[in-house]
């Protein structure tokens, strides 16, 4: 005994007629003759009193009825309520973002996202931009928020934020000092630094940046290692060590006098922000708003990112 066996039964009950049953569930009427006998065999009763004018419930057929239409509006109903929730699911994308984007890009999109789509939902999950590109390759996020390029076959990205790194100290009277007379990098040998996790985009193109000034990282004195760019930064206000951060990131501090900026990047040798996202696969609409937004908001030109 099958659902589809129930199925048909239930329609020639309510239709009392095999060709009225059969043209309501588009299958042919011998087909609905053999789920009516399967189910006899298999029950090894009969269902149907038959004539050449009427087809009626036997007493057998009547009790069936009732459980088996039972089991038709469960089923109805198991269908009704995992559509609802499959459509629900299509509606909500989940979005990687490092740190950097999270805290200080990604906000102001999501209110135009908000804004523009109230219905479509979103799920933030937030890590270092190796661990970023990683879920994005892989196919477990819809779309991705990265500060750096890590190369993947699959992987599509759209620079749309030009973030400079700066060095940034505490303010005091030492570093206004070298501030004022340094004029390259090679200071930061002899100073207390405190680094972003290994994964971080941060990390990467100050890696990167620093090996193209002939500096190592084996070179400099590394006291810390803090994931959290807020973390990062009490701890130079209050006298830890230096760090290498992003200038978005840094810019209220800056702005207010708490802490000193120092260039790391040379002009326009900055790091970008990018937008990643699987190219093997269908953007969902949601994800593909998104990007429209990032677009729009950049002013980016459309035809240079297909």
């Amino acid at each position: 005994m099958n659902l589809k066996q129930l199925e048909a039964f239930i329609k020639v009950s309510d239709s009392k007629s095999f060709s009225k049953a059969a043209q309501e569930l588009y299958l042919t009427q011998p087909t609905v003759s053999a789920h009516i006998q399967t189910l006899e065999k298999e029950l090894k009763v009969r269902l149907f009193v038959r004539n050449t004018k009427t087809v009626k419930l036997s007493e057998d057929g009547k009790t069936l009825y009732q459980y088996a239409r039972q089991m038709i509006e469960l089923e109805q109903e198991i269908q009704s309520m995992f559509s609802k929730a499959a459509e629900q699911k299509e509606r909500c994308i989940t979005i990687a973002t490092s740190t950097i984007p999270a805290q200080y890009i990604l906000p102001d999109i999501l209110v135009k996202f908000r804004e523009r789509f109230p219905e479509e939902q979103f799920r933030i999950v937030e890590s270092d931009s190796s661990t970023v590109i990683e879920q994005v390759a892989s196919h477990l996020v819809d779309i991705g928020f990265s500060g750096t390029v890590i190369e993947k076959a699959n992987c599509k990205y759209i620079p749309f934020y030009q973030d400079d790194l700066v060095v940034i100290m505490p303010n005091t009277k030492e570093y206004q000092k070298i501030v004022k007379e340094q004029k390259d990098l090679k200071w930061l040998e002899g100073e207390p630094l405190i680094m972003r996790e290994e994964g971080s985009g941060t990390r990467k193109e100050a890696e990167k940046q620093l090996k193209k000034m002939g500096i190592s990282l084996d070179d400099l004195n590394i006291v810390a290692t803090i994931e959290n760019p807020e973390a990062v930064k009490r701890s130079v206000k209050s006298g830890l060590g230096i760090t290498i951060i992003s200038r978005l990131a840094a810019a209220d501090e800056i702005q207010s006098g708490e802490v000193l900026e120092f260039p790391f990047s040379q002009a326009g040798s900055g790091r970008n922000l990018n937008l990643v996202y699987n190219k093997n696969y269908k953007l969902p609409a949601a994800a593909e708003h998104v990007r429209e937004l990032i677009i729009e908001k950049y002013e980016l030109q459309k035809q240079s990112l297909q």
